[in-house]
């Protein structure tokens, strides 16, 4: 389902867009920006909570990630 969303531009703007709408299909131009910003906030935000879980955390113990490697070399 699509709704319809406006917006004001000056005057100026608007009649710069009326003599391009030959070459500008100006609903998907902006359909398509809306989306892309969208979808870069939401990945900030996400990247954010994701830094913010992590500095919350105590992180691992000392050594752990040696005794992983050798517990995996050993596995083999």
């Amino acid at each position: 389902m699509s709704v319809v969303v406006t917006f004001k531009v000056p005057l100026k703007i608007k009649e710069k867009m009326r003599k391009l709408r030959d070459k500008v299909n100006w609903s998907s131009e902006l359909r398509s920006y809306v989306i892309k910003r969208i979808r870069e906030i939401e990945a900030e935000e996400i990247l954010r909570n994701a830094v913010e879980t992590i500095d919350n955390t105590d992180g691992v113990p000392k050594g752990f990630s040696v005794k992983s490697v050798r517990e995996d070399h050993d596995s083999n």
